[in-house]
């Protein structure tokens, strides 16, 4: 039977992209992963948006909700394998400490929270990083299970690179 790898992913707000990568792994990834989303300052509610796009690429949006990131630190919780920062503001931001030894990656991707224009391209903006972390997360997905093994025992440094699909790649 095939480990389940815990993934966590992290966004200052956890309100659109963390959320979105959440959703997307959940849906590509089956049981092979159980998945997550927090930050250090979780907003009340999803970005309606994002919520929408996800709604619309037929991907269950069903219980997301922003989430602190405390409820997945401290030796009482459960650890993760993978931890991905989904912008570059929680990357910067002093972290808890994480159980286990998870393996810790910058994903970061473009602001949508502070992007001023029209409906249309703020809609625009969010299909292009939907697109974005989706190919990703498919990527990591896709990788067998000795790759995914390999990268949890041996912490890849290849991982922590800004291109995401250059890692895929290694090992």
């Amino acid at each position: 039977m095939a480990k389940t790898y815990r993934v966590l992913f992290l966004c200052q707000f956890n309100s659109a992209r963390s959320i979105m990568a959440e959703a997307v792994m959940r849906h590509w990834g089956g049981t092979r992963f159980e998945v997550f989303s927090a930050g250090p300052e979780p907003l009340p509610e999803c970005n309606p948006i994002a919520l929408d796009l996800l709604t619309k690429a037929r991907i269950p949006t069903d219980g997301l909700h922003p989430k602190s990131w405390h409820e997945f630190a401290g030796p009482d919780t459960m650890p993760m394998d993978f931890i991905f920062h989904a912008c570059d503001m929680s990357a910067r931001t002093d972290a808890p400490t994480w159980p286990g030894n998870p393996v810790i990656a910058h994903w970061g991707f473009p602001d949508p929270q502070g992007f001023v224009g029209s409906e249309v391209e703020r809609r625009a903006l969010f299909n292009l990083l939907f697109g974005m972390i989706e190919r990703r997360v498919r990527i990591f997905c896709s990788l067998p299970e000795h790759r995914l093994e390999r990268m949890t025992t041996e912490g890849l440094a290849a991982l922590h690179s800004h291109s995401g699909e250059r890692w895929a790649e290694a090992g």
